[in-house]
């Protein structure tokens, strides 16, 4: 039986979740109808530009969340709380490691040539509000840049290894051992160290 969604905006979080599951190539149109339970008219409806135009919106859905939660508490607000903040946020959004960075893995396969600029530009901004929340905390621009890199790194990396040991504990003690890292460069900045 297929499922009625009057809105785009209810139909882009059941497609994206086909995409985190099945992957670009993976997600075929008769997947993506049978998983949504969405009819093959309606997903035309929203989407007139097929495969493509899904991934623009899923990436436009992933984006908007990423600011409104992530990238713009660590450019406005105070940033030892919008750092603690974004520990939590990803923990919870990426399910303590059991769900996939689909930009992370768009960046990996042949959807990245389609849609670099948008994919470069989710982990550029990422790295840069990370580092200027370090930077007001008295980390030099140097380690904040090189320190905010090693971090987003590192929780991409977590995601893999986590769901490839099926080990949510991973993703968690990742997530922890950064913040104490962050911690330690903050303290040992505003100790004149």
């Amino acid at each position: 039986m297929t499922r009625t969604v009057f809105e785009k905006s209810d139909v882009v979080p059941l497609v994206t979740e086909v995409f985190r599951e099945l992957g670009y190539e993976g997600a075929s149109l008769s997947k993506i109808t049978a998983r949504t339970r969405l009819s093959k008219g309606s997903l035309y409806y929203f989407f007139p530009g097929g495969k493509d135009e899904m991934v623009a919106e899923i990436l436009t859905h992933i984006d908007q969340w990423f600011v409104k939660n992530i990238f713009e508490p660590l450019e406005k607000n105070e940033p030892l709380a919008a750092i603690d903040h974004m520990w939590q946020e990803i923990d919870t959004y990426f399910q303590s490691g059991q769900r996939i960075c689909l930009i992370g893995a768009f960046a990996l396969d042949g959807t990245r040539d389609r849609f670099a600029t948008v994919i470069q530009q989710y982990f550029i901004r990422w790295i840069e509000a990370l580092s200027a929340a370090l930077v007001q905390t008295g980390v030099s621009k140097e380690i904040a840049d090189q320190l905010s890199e090693e971090i987003i790194a590192s929780i991409q990396g977590a995601l893999v290894l986590s769901r490839a040991l099926n080990d949510k504990s991973f993703f968690e003690r990742t997530l922890a051992n950064l913040s104490q890292r962050v911690s330690s460069y903050v303290s040992k900045s505003n100790s004149g160290q």
